[in-house]
């Protein structure tokens, strides 16, 4: 099974996607992490995203759609959580065009839908771990001892410098214009679905469930 996530900024989509690698047996697919991974390894493919990245240039649709191809074909019949991708018309159809090619289309596309004002105030919080990069937030999810990470006992945390509430409404400004087209892309497919986001981490992943087992 292959699918797709969709949400904000903070809507909680890596959270999930984790959940599923845990309970599902599937893979994130993360575009970020698949570009840095890339840039490290000294193949052909990482020599051609280290190229482009040292310019500071954006890495084409194309390098991202091969680097999903090779990533692809190291699963076997793990489905494939895709996260943060795709972000464009263009992408949406070469990725379909990349799973139709190996007979595994997108079965779900899960839109994360949220309430702004109460999503600002959750991301407004959040902070993570410096070494294993666990999330927490300041009311939410505290550690359990204070200034220790409950994973792995690091007492190093860092907050993202965009994690206040004029970055976040410009980000959130931007992620509605960038996606809209992209969910009456998947409506108009049929495989559109949407969950409750802004609900306890299990009630979500219970509704993500539904959907999946549906």
């Amino acid at each position: 099974m292959n699918i797709i996530l969709i949400g904000p900024p903070g809507a909680g989509k890596g959270t999930q996607a984790k959940r599923l690698v845990t309970e599902r047996g599937m893979v994130q697919l993360s575009t970020g992490d698949m570009l840095r991974e890339a840039k490290d390894s000294g193949t052909e493919m990482g020599q051609r995203v280290a190229e482009v990245m040292s310019k500071g240039a954006l890495v084409t649709d194309e390098i991202v759609i091969g680097l999903i191809a090779e990533k692809l074909d190291s699963l076997g019949d793990a489905g494939a959580i895709f996260d943060g991708f795709p972000r464009t018309l263009a992408q949406a159809d070469a990725l379909d065009d990349l799973l139709q090619a190996r007979g595994a289309p997108i079965d779900h596309v899960i839109e994360m839908r949220v309430d702004d004002e109460a999503l600002v105030a959750r991301i407004s919080g959040r902070f993570s771990c410096a070494s294993c990069g666990e999330v927490y937030h300041d009311t939410t999810k505290p550690t359990r001892k204070d200034g220790v990470c409950d994973i792995c006992g690091s007492a190093q945390f860092i907050r993202r410098a965009d994690d206040n509430e004029e970055s976040l409404r410009a980000r959130l400004m931007a992620y509605y214009k960038q996606t809209s087209p992209l969910l009456g892309y998947y409506h108009a497919k049929g495989q559109l679905s949407v969950v409750d986001g802004m609900g306890q981490m299990d009630a979500v992943a219970g509704a993500i469930s539904g959907v999946l087992d549906s």
